[in-house]
């Protein structure tokens, strides 16, 4: 009796301990699995965020030395296209950059699940589904976001570092992301401005840009030498080696605006790069002051305007508007523009009866 109980227990332990064995085994591959889904999808993210990077930096660097410069701030004096396309690509990078490490994390998730309970995701058919569905009507405004925020970059609405106007927020694009775009406006305040709620979009950094100044000048003022004088500031403005490189054309005097009581408003007009607007329509009230005052005139107000509606769609092209080619009035031409097949003249036939003199 007392052998075949020793015998016994022997066996039992030995069960239990095989079977401790076998549970420890099980938990070591599922915990040995488990960290080999999440080191692969580190490695696999690492080696998506070095591909984004070598490839982000091989188009930036390729359009650097196609601007032959060597930093990035000085694109703004390169042809606009370069300056886009760096802003552009940065910007797709850090958003592919994103959708990687997301789309990662949801399928290691998915993988850790199935691992440890194969039957879970089976059995949850129809809760995910059904929670699908909710998150996909709860979930609209996401997708909404993320959508618009992908074709705002791929079509280069925006791009980082652009004084953009997205009607819920102005200032500098700090940053882009697929569900939110950054904003920060003059005072310092950080908009986030949802990509889904953008309906349109002003880019004031995007081409070109004018410095629109109106002069007062008082009403007994001889506005031809008003404005010649103030063309030839504004001309002598754009001529020095400064300031050369932010005009694009040459000044216009767009003539005598308004006439308010004793004032007389005369506009003159820049245009220059989107970034130096500022700095030019400064510098051009300056010149436009003292050109009036050597007249002998004073001024009695002096302002940069903005046109907007109407005035701005009739003054988009300026004051000289471009030239085109005159078009052709058709004519009644003396003969026939077709060919007509005239009859080929019948050949001449020797006459071998006379023969020639010797």
């Amino acid at each position: 009796m007392n052998t075949v109980a020793l015998e016994s227990n022997e066996i039992g332990s030995t069960l239990w301990w095989s079977d401790i064995l076998t549970a420890l085994v099980a938990v070591g591959w599922n915990v040995a699995n488990v960290a080999g889904i999440v080191v692969g999808g580190i490695l696999l993210s690492w080696v998506l965020r070095i591909i984004i990077h070598r490839v982000v930096n091989r188009i930036v660097n390729r359009t650097k030395n196609k601007a032959n410069v060597e930093d990035t701030q000085a694109l703004d004096r390169s042809p606009l296209a370069a300056v886009r396309v760096v802003q552009r690509t940065r910007t797709l990078g850090s958003i592919l950059q994103n959708i990687a490490n997301v789309t990662i994390v949801i399928i290691a998730l998915v993988l850790v699940v199935q691992l440890l309970a194969p039957g879970t995701l089976g059995s949850l058919t129809l809760l995910t589904a059904a929670i699908g569905a909710g998150l996909g009507f709860g979930a609209q405004n996401i997708v909404k976001d993320v959508l618009n925020g992908i074709f705002i970059v791929a079509e280069d609405q925006i791009g980082i570092g652009d004084i953009v106007d997205v009607g819920l927020a102005t200032g500098i694009v700090e940053f882009v992301s697929v569900r939110v775009t950054h904003v920060r406006d003059a005072n310092g305040t950080l908009w986030y401005v949802r990509n889904g709620e953008i309906t349109r979009i002003g880019n004031m950094s995007q081409g070109w840009s004018r410095a629109i100044v109106d002069v007062g000048v008082p009403s007994g003022t001889n506005i031809t030498e008003a404005e010649s004088a103030m063309l030839d500031a504004a001309n002598d403005l754009a001529k020095e080696p400064k300031w050369h490189s932010r005009i694009l054309e040459h000044p216009e005097t767009w003539g005598l605006e308004t006439i308010s009581g004793d004032l007389l408003v005369i506009r003159v007009v820049m245009k220059t790069r989107a970034t130096a607007k500022d700095d030019v329509t400064s510098e051009l009230k300056l010149r436009l002051k003292s050109a009036v005052e050597a007249l002998g005139l004073t001024v009695p107000s002096l302002s940069s305007v903005t046109l907007t509606g109407n005035d701005a769609a009739q003054r988009v092209r300026g004051a000289n508007p471009p030239r085109t080619r005159p078009t052709p009035i058709a004519t009644t031409p003396d003969r026939p523009l077709w060919r007509t097949t005239l009859p080929r003249p019948e050949p001449k036939v020797q006459d071998v009866s006379k023969e020639p003199n010797e």
